[in-house]
């Protein structure tokens, strides 16, 4: 079977998307191959290193990519993670599905670095149940 080819698209491409392109690359790599890509890309946050590195997942070596390197590829699935993602992506996918899924940036929690840091995995938490019931639920034609 080949696999499914995904793109991850958030504004930033510094937190949600890189969360989940690294779950499908690490979770379900038999499956799909998954891209990260950003509206308004600025450099991986941290936390969400940090968060990822918890549950045994390196993305620090990441990097933040603005949509337009992928224009004119194909893909199987593209997949909003924040409503401006969704209303500002500046290319049009010809993909097979697209979906939305939208999450809170947990950059934009307000607090103590622990209490910021706790939406951080709510978040990471989030995103991969979603991801895990997605795969769950998929049934490849």
């Amino acid at each position: 079977m080949e696999k499914m080819r995904i793109l991850f698209l958030c504004t930033g491409n510094s937190c949600r998307s890189q969360i989940a392109e690294a779950f499908v690359n690490h979770q379900h790599a038999h499956r799909a191959q998954a891209f990260s890509a950003g509206t308004d890309p600025r450099p991986i946050n941290p936390l969400a290193i940090r968060v990822m590195e918890e549950i045994g997942i390196d993305i620090s070596r990441l990097q933040s990519k603005p949509v337009e390197t992928f224009r004119g590829e194909t893909f199987d699935l593209f997949i909003t993670l924040c409503d401006r993602a969704r209303e500002n992506c500046p290319l049009s996918f010809e993909g097979k599905r697209r979906l939305h899924a939208g999450f809170s940036d947990p950059a934009e929690k307000s607090g103590s670095e622990e209490e910021v840091l706790a939406e951080f995995r709510i978040v990471r938490d989030a995103i991969q149940m979603w991801l895990s019931d997605y795969f769950d639920a998929f049934r490849p034609n």
